[in-house]
């Protein structure tokens, strides 16, 4: 059985190095936050298993062709009547990037409570929550709650990552969706300023630290962007600076990357500041390359690079 699952929507990314509407070729691959760092994980050795939904349409095969590359466990991948979310991704003159979604109604976002196994969840040791799975629609939302008290009911740590996207919801309906979640919640994975302004009205690291404690969370993990990570666990806080590899060409993933190689650490049973020194090195490693799973590290470049660190 799986050591780490995951839950939540992952979408066909169509991406082009030009403008939308001048762009005529796009590359197709793999997108969403919840597949990200189960991605990140399994590369690194974690058993990993993934619970979502996919539409019966031509991609269905394709998504679920990436997972199982990947050494997820698909046995609880279902499959319904809809489409998979698609979105496209482009390159701006200023170099900043356009989204557009076309998620709305998706397959996944169909899911419901009484779909979950709460076998499988209980013999894993970390269910993984994120804040767009919530964000989809009421009945995933509701999913994910269900899940997270099915993990603790049974002794599985829950991790949380709020991933706040204006584009989903409002600001007040991603506060009360964590807050009915934070109970749950052993090791919350924000991020500052785009989670922190929005569900704790502040930018300041150390305050988003200090309200999930008082919320009963144990271990925190504030990613900081070009500014590295602030980690909150065992009554210390310790300041993790980046750790480019290389160029940074593009950051798509990064933060689902140091995640996912700061949980893979938990699991492995290593202290909160070698798991963030894994999750910082899989994160300066991604941002060398294209797109969120791609430039992903896989185990031995990762301890290589740490061991060299120590």
């Amino acid at each position: 059985m799986p050591d780490m699952l995951s839950i939540g929507e992952s979408m066909v990314e169509l991406f082009s190095e030009e403008p939308m509407g001048k762009a005529e070729t796009f590359t197709r691959s793999v997108a969403g936050d919840s597949l990200n760092i189960i991605v990140a994980a399994s590369r690194l050795g974690t058993n990993t298993g993934y619970i979502t939904k996919l539409g019966n349409d031509p991609f269905e095969a394709y998504l679920l062709d990436t997972f199982t590359s990947e050494g997820i466990d698909t046995s609880h991948v279902l499959s319904s009547d809809g489409f998979n979310a698609v979105h496209f991704v482009t390159v701006m003159p200023d170099g900043d990037r356009e989204f557009v979604y076309y998620r709305a109604g998706s397959a996944p976002s169909t899911i419901k409570p009484e779909e979950l196994n709460p076998e499988y969840i209980s013999e894993a040791k970390i269910m993984h929550c994120s804040g767009i799975a919530q964000a989809i629609s009421p009945s995933s939302r509701a999913t994910v709650l269900a899940a997270a008290q099915i993990a603790q009911l049974n002794g599985v740590p829950v991790s949380y990552d709020p991933n706040y996207r204006h584009q989903l919801w409002s600001p007040s309906e991603a506060k009360e969706a964590m807050e009915e979640l934070m109970p749950y919640v052993d090791i919350f994975l924000p991020s500052a300023p785009v989670d922190s302004k929005v569900l704790f009205e502040t930018e300041n690291p150390e305050k988003v630290i200090q309200e999930a404690n008082r919320r009963g969370v144990g271990t925190v993990v504030v990613t900081l962007g070009e500014d590295g990570a602030l980690i909150g666990a065992e009554d210390e806080v310790v300041q993790l600076d980046p750790m480019p590899a290389g160029s940074v060409i593009d950051t798509t993933g990064a933060g689902d990357s140091f995640k996912g190689g700061f949980i893979h650490g938990f699991l492995e049973g290593k202290s909160i500041a070698e798991s963030a020194l894994i999750g910082n090195v899989c994160a300066g490693i991604t941002i060398t390359g294209r797109g969120a799973l791609g430039p992903m590290p896989y185990r031995k470049e990762v301890y290589d690079k740490v061991r060299n660190l120590k």
